[in-house]
């Protein structure tokens, strides 16, 4: 459930924001029909899965499927933040390890010539504090990201009209789908150069072919950020990783080639990056319940809050995916009261991404738990 649009200029703690608006939970207004909407969205991406599996033998998840990194690293958060951004996971300077997953949007493993968007999952080990309902008993804080700072529809009941045209087309004329992204691309390219970029083009595979490493990922909707609500951003800061941006990456004949560019990177690099939060100041302009608004950087800044660090490691390799993709699951509902996802994709992640966990957990007879903080991936 994620798509990119056109992305702001993240920006550092150097600017000074207005005040940040309280949180209050009158700022979600759900809608009348929004039990059934989640209901048939939850099935819908359900489809999905059940068609892959039939046509696999194994279950993936509904969206981002395939994986092209899992990695283990750590989070800093920083020292003396100021009072509105020292809220939740973030109140004290502290490390936690954390697990990281890259990967691309569909919920059929498809070659990377077909161009999509990506995602940027964590998950914060050791974490303390009070649960958010549906996981009590756990220790750990999820941010789910993609490459675009908004979603591709304002709520879930527009994303729904989406998502069925996609599952439609899940694991079928996978040559069709490379012919279809290549055009895609060109199309996209002529948009960009008219100072323009199109979420649609982008979604349905038009994403440029360019190197993972290099992307900025974002929440894309709203999450409580202790007293107040923000947006959050992943942005990468270490020289490695800013050469990346928008580096161009040769995916003819690799069907795997995000994968094989990843496991290049870690196999002798480390990676930083930061973890910014965009505080809401504004109630007009800065939505809680459309996702698809861009929150304005000049009403408030993207701010660091924690820095993420990944030493070298293996990224990727079949014993890693079967711990990472088949027994872990992503969710911005694992966490703390205090980041408690907002407005209408967020409420109806919670659904979706639960019955997803269950059906690859029943089919694939593989338990899933939340790691405690001294986890590690094989590999």
């Amino acid at each position: 459930m994620s798509a990119a649009s056109t992305r702001p200029n993240a920006q550092p703690n150097a600017r000074r924001a207005a005040s940040p608006l309280a949180y209050t939970p009158s700022v979600e207004n759900p809608g009348p029909d929004e039990a059934q909407v989640f209901n048939d969205l939850a099935e819908t991406m359900l489809s999905i899965s059940a068609r892959t599996f039939e046509d696999s033998g194994h279950a993936s998840r509904s969206v981002h499927a395939k994986s092209h990194g899992l990695l283990i690293g750590r989070l800093d958060v920083l020292d003396d933040l100021p009072a509105e951004l020292a809220q939740g996971l973030f109140a004290k300077a502290e490390s936690y390890p954390a697990i990281l997953r890259l990967s691309t949007t569909p919920g059929d493993i498809l070659p990377d010539s077909v161009s999509t968007p990506r995602g940027l999952a964590v998950k914060v080990l050791g974490v303390s504090g009070e649960r958010l309902p549906g996981s009590e008993g756990e220790a750990t804080q999820d941010f789910v990201m993609a490459n675009g700072p908004v979603f591709s529809a304002p709520d879930a009941k527009q994303f729904l009209s989406t998502l069925k045209l996609l599952a439609a087309t899940t694991d079928r004329a996978e040559t069709a789908k490379k012919v279809l992204s290549a055009g895609l691309r060109v199309a996209e390219r002529v948009v960009e150069a008219f100072g323009g970029e199109s979420a649609t083009l982008k979604t349905l595979g038009g994403h440029p072919e360019t190197h993972i490493l290099g992307e900025t990922f974002y929440s894309q909707a709203a999450l409580r950020h202790g007293d107040h609500i923000a947006k959050l951003s992943i942005v990468p800061v270490s020289p490695n990783l800013t050469a990346l941006e928008n580096a161009p990456l040769d995916l003819n004949g690799k069907p795997n080639g995000i994968r094989e560019a990843v496991t290049e990177f870690f196999r002798d690099h480390e990676a930083v990056w930061e973890l910014r939060a965009q505080l809401r100041t504004d109630e007009e302009r800065m939505p809680v319940e459309d996702a698809s608004v861009v929150w304005p950087e000049d009403l408030s800044p993207y701010r660091t809050i924690a820095r993420i660090t990944v030493p070298p490691q293996t990224a990727w390799s079949e014993e890693r995916s079967r711990a990472g993709d088949d027994r872990l699951a992503f969710s911005p509902w694992h966490g703390l009261a205090a980041h408690r996802p907002l407005g209408s994709i967020m409420r109806a992640r919670r659904l979706a991404y639960d019955r997803s966990a269950e059906f690859r957990m029943e089919r694939n007879g593989c338990p899933m738990h939340e790691p405690a903080a001294g986890y590690r991936l094989p590999g």
